[in-house]
């Protein structure tokens, strides 16, 4: 289980002067918890967050009780790429949710491996829809059926683990193997055309001045 300790937080609280001190300003809230203000250390933060992701439950304990909730979002700072706010939803026991799941390719394609094919990752999260505690961290794709250029694995095919149930498109295409592009032969440059177009250019003046002459 994924815990975070954490403080309540005063609004009126000076957020920079927060992550100055190396703690991370959040909030946690759901249909029946209130919003709540709170202060987390920034280094668990991120080690939990990268454990976590948005599908796994982080139990959140403040000195008022403990609240079981999923990292609904964070924002991050797009110049030093660190975060600097995070949202939490407290979910309701019992009641399922329908997440984002990271999916995970596995195995070997025929397809790639022995005929050149190229490996086409068209979804790289299935939604789907579980109790917060039957969500998983991620959902393995095994491209191994991929046996023939043009072979196509789509979402009603991804397996998922008990008490998951998939929202996406059944038909959704999640990855296929597809022949490389054929590249297209360039011309070859002649350099002696080009070598005489340059000396035509230099003499044509050599020339008129000696027509002038001549005139002269």
């Amino acid at each position: 289980m994924l815990t975070l300790d954490a403080t309540k937080r005063d609004n009126k609280e000076n957020l920079e002067k927060l992550r100055k001190a190396g703690k991370i300003p959040a909030v946690f809230y759901g249909k029946k918890t209130p919003s709540t203000p709170i202060t987390l250390a920034m280094k668990d933060f991120i080690k939990v967050w990268h454990k976590a992701g948005e599908s796994s439950v982080v139990t959140i304990k403040t000195p008022e009780g403990s609240v079981d909730t999923l990292i609904h979002d964070v924002d991050i700072d797009p110049v030093h790429d660190t975060p600097r706010h995070a949202d939490f939803y407290v979910f309701e026991k019992g009641k399922k949710l329908e997440v984002s799941v990271p999916l995970e390719f596995v195995g070997t394609s025929p397809a790639v491996k022995d005929l050149g094919g190229i490996l086409i990752k068209a979804l790289h999260e299935l939604k789907i829809s579980a109790e917060p505690t039957n969500i998983p961290h991620n959902l393995e794709v095994d491209i191994s059926p991929l046996a023939q250029l043009g072979d196509t694995i789509v979402a009603s095919s991804v397996k998922l683990p008990a008490g998951v149930t998939l929202v996406e498109n059944a038909g959704e295409v999640v990855a296929s193997a597809v022949a490389p592009k054929e590249e297209k032969e360039e011309e070859p440059v002649d350099l002696s055309a080009i070598e005489v177009e340059k000396k035509g250019k230099i003499e044509e003046p050599k020339e008129a001045e000696a027509t002038q002459a001549k005139q002269e």
